[in-house]
């Protein structure tokens, strides 16, 4: 058992986390919950920020995607973190939580009209081009808007991490950025200094997620700055950034070996230093974006069981209300959870059990083979290590609400995401006229 961030076990034998008991969180606003420990998460962002920031004046971009609502961008905000967006939904998220807009980095390698005037109106930090056409088309979208806009490009550095193969993106063969070996990357710096509208200020690359083999990252920074001298050799310009993604491993399950953060900065920060004086280039200034290894250990999601169903010999299958449509992470890249029985946390494993979710799919499991105490239903189950791609990865499959979310400090539980109602799920429906008068009226369904 590894416990994380504040969570302890108080002498009812219950999991608390955030001062708060989670069995009666559970009871107060239901399950499923997503639970998010303030004080953890925080921690997390100032390890980041002493160790780059504070030590190597490196600017942290928090990775949005992981995990981002309204509360969430006040704490990144209050912790002086920069934000990394890769959506109109994450901008307007960050837009409306009155982040500052400078300290705004946005990615995506499709990003839409709609979006990029967005970006342009708002003033955002960066754009990060991932391609040609967008190069284009931010020019195109910025004259008309008579702006000029700051940009990073994108670049694959051709480095695989050892990391699922749904997660890596650094290597050549990837939808993402700008490839280097083949030429790409040289024609999108000429056509960008040619651009009236856009303004090259430096360089992106991220070469995956879960990474432990913090080497992945001194290859990468000595493969962009390269780059770099390639760059000024044949243009003349000189990279002042250079942004070096995020991905740093978390522990999920036994066997995981997470980094220390300082660590990961040293590397990083003396790897490119190293390589600035190799080619006599001034040093950038240097960008990293965590996300997971912020969010992930900070979040936990409560269940309460449901149906077990035994197969002697075999296995023994214990169903929770929540599914693949809260947690879509095992059954999209086999990703493995360890889970705790949170009214039971003083109590010996007995047997091996495997949670399933509620979804109408044979894949829909959250968890296999862990030793628990023996599992009964109304028990609450905790998986821990789901801040991170839990939420921002939900869905509504089989017409599933998405669970709550709660902040938790000092005791205190709050409210920062409600949870989803049936009638949620119909607000977006329309039905023709010509339907119409074959359907119950739905205002008589409470």
């Amino acid at each position: 058992m590894k416990l994380q961030g504040t969570m302890i076990i108080n002498d009812k034998g219950h999991l608390e986390i955030g001062g708060c008991d989670t069995v009666k969180l559970a009871e107060e606003y239901g399950t499923p919950l997503y639970v998010l420990d303030e004080e953890h998460f925080r921690n997390n962002c100032r390890k980041f920020y002493q160790a780059f920031t504070k030590e190597y004046g490196a600017e942290v971009l928090y990775a949005g995607k992981s995990l981002l609502t309204l509360a969430v961008c006040r704490i990144i905000d209050e912790e002086g973190l920069g934000l990394d967006v890769v959506s109109g939904g994450e901008l307007y998220t960050a837009i409306r939580a009155n982040f500052p807009m400078e300290r705004v980095y946005f990615h995506g390698n499709n990003k839409s009209a709609e979006e990029i005037r967005l970006a342009i109106e708002h003033n955002v930090g960066r754009i990060i081009v991932d391609n040609l056409y967008e190069l284009e088309l931010l020019n195109k979208i910025a004259a008309e808007m008579k702006a000029t806009v700051k940009i990073l490009l994108r670049l694959t550095p051709g480095v695989e991490a050892h990391t699922h193969e749904y997660i890596k993106t650094g290597h050549i063969d990837s939808k993402f950025g700008l490839v280097i070996e083949n030429g790409q990357a040289m024609e999108g710096v000429r056509r960008a200094l040619e651009m009236e509208r856009v303004e090259l200020c430096g360089f992106h690359c991220h070469i995956g997620s879960q990474i432990f083999e913090l080497d992945s990252y001194g290859h990468a920074a000595k493969v962009m700055m390269k780059f770099v001298n390639k760059v000024k050799e044949e243009t003349g310009f000189k990279a002042g950034e250079l942004d070096l993604g995020g991905g740093l491993g978390i522990y999920y399950y036994e066997g995981d070996e997470p980094q220390p953060v300082e660590r990961y900065a040293e590397i990083v920060i003396n790897t490119v230093k190293e390589q600035a004086e190799k080619y006599n280039l001034p040093m950038p200034k240097v960008m990293i974006e965590p996300g997971r290894s912020i969010s992930g250990p900070a979040g936990i999601t409560l269940y309460r069981v449901g149906s077990i169903k035994e197969i002697p010999g075999v296995r023994k299958y214990v169903a929770v209300d929540g599914s693949m449509g809260d947690n879509p992470r095992p059954a999209l890249y086999q990703a493995k959870y360890e889970a705790y029985v949170a009214n039971k946390m003083n109590k010996a494993p007995e047997e091996i059990i495997s949670i399933a979710g509620k979804c109408c799919e044979s894949g829909d499991m959250l968890a296999w083979d862990l030793s628990l105490p023996r599992v009964e239903a109304g028990d609450i189950l905790v998986v821990p290590a789901t801040g991170a791609y839990t939420y921002s990865m939900s869905s509504n499959y089989n017409r599933l609400t998405r669970p709550a979310m709660v902040l938790v400090k000092d005791g205190k539980a709050e409210l920062i995401v409600r949870r989803e109602t049936y009638a949620d799920l119909l607000r977006n429906d329309l039905i023709p006229d010509r339907l119409k008068k074959k359907v119950l009226n739905i205002a008589s369904v409470r």
